[in-house]
């Protein structure tokens, strides 16, 4: 059977189809198993980071931190060099200390689709050992480039420029979006993790990138239902993450010999 490297390898030089209702369905389904669990989760965590910035900002900043007029007046405020520059990196590590939480829907999903108990210590199984390192870098590496190229398009003051800012970060995620399954399944480092992203999406960008939006979208579903909704339709994103990865490469548990992996999934 072949190893990670070598399916890489075969999708540079032959390319790989998707079949897009058996990708899809795949994270419909396991999304069902795993969302409500990993919602009480967020719900939970959410409240504790809520009351944790609201305790920093009035510490520092009183009480007057938390009204609509200062939130606005600090946005739109024009920050130097230098500051933009502080602004970045804190907002990278910011990012990258998120990402093994991130990655740990995945090991989520991974376990209910094969029918693995799973619990809270599931969700931050990927801050320990090589994980976390390899993860805090593929996300710190994408997070700077991302906010360095927005802020880069927002100081040039281009017609659209806005927008462009915007749209960069998510154009940067979509090409590395299989950069954490390639690390937590496929025993990737952060660079070969992201390299490797790059060249399979470029291979199918269509159907890819119909994935990332569904997911994307998906996620949002829940803002309908007064917003706090988005709590537990967040991880459709993760779920369909994994759902692609899985068609891809087929995906065995970490700990397990990822050269018996492939094989074993019929891939369209």
């Amino acid at each position: 059977m072949k190893s990670t490297f070598d399916q890489i390898e075969d999708i540079k030089k032959n390319g790989f189809s998707l079949d897009f209702a058996t990708v899809f369905n795949h994270a419909f389904e396991n999304y069902k198993k795993i969302a409500l669990y990993s919602g009480l989760i967020i719900l939970v965590l959410t409240i504790i980071i809520v009351m944790a910035y609201m305790g920093i900002m009035i510490a520092y900043f009183g009480f007057e931190s938390l009204k609509e007029d200062y939130l606005k007046e600090f946005t739109n405020q024009n920050f130097t060099v230098v500051e933009l520059l502080m602004q970045t990196i804190g907002f990278s590590v910011l990012a990258a200390l998120i990402a093994p939480f991130s990655a740990g829907f995945l090991k989520m999903a991974d376990s209910a689709d094969k029918d693995v108990e799973f619990n809270v210590s599931t969700m931050f199984y990927y801050y320990k050992g090589k994980y976390f390192t390899q993860i805090f870098v593929a996300a710190i590496i994408t997070a700077i480039i991302g906010n360095l190229f927005s802020n880069l398009i927002k100081s040039l003051n281009i017609p659209f420029g806005d927008v462009i800012a915007i749209a960069i970060p998510y154009i940067i995620t979509y090409f590395v979006y299989l950069s954490t399954p390639l690390i937590v399944f496929g025993n990737l480092t952060a660079i070969e993790s992201l390299k490797a992203s790059i060249s399979i999406v470029t291979k199918n960008p269509l159907n890819i990138f119909a994935f990332f939006i569904i997911g994307f979208l998906g996620s949002l579903v829940g803002l309908v239902a007064c917003c706090i909704g988005i709590i537990f339709t967040v991880v459709f994103n993760s779920s369909m993450q994994y759902a692609t990865y899985f068609a891809i490469f087929g995906t065995e548990s970490e700990e397990e010999d990822s050269i018996d992996s492939i094989g074993k999934y019929d891939i369209d």
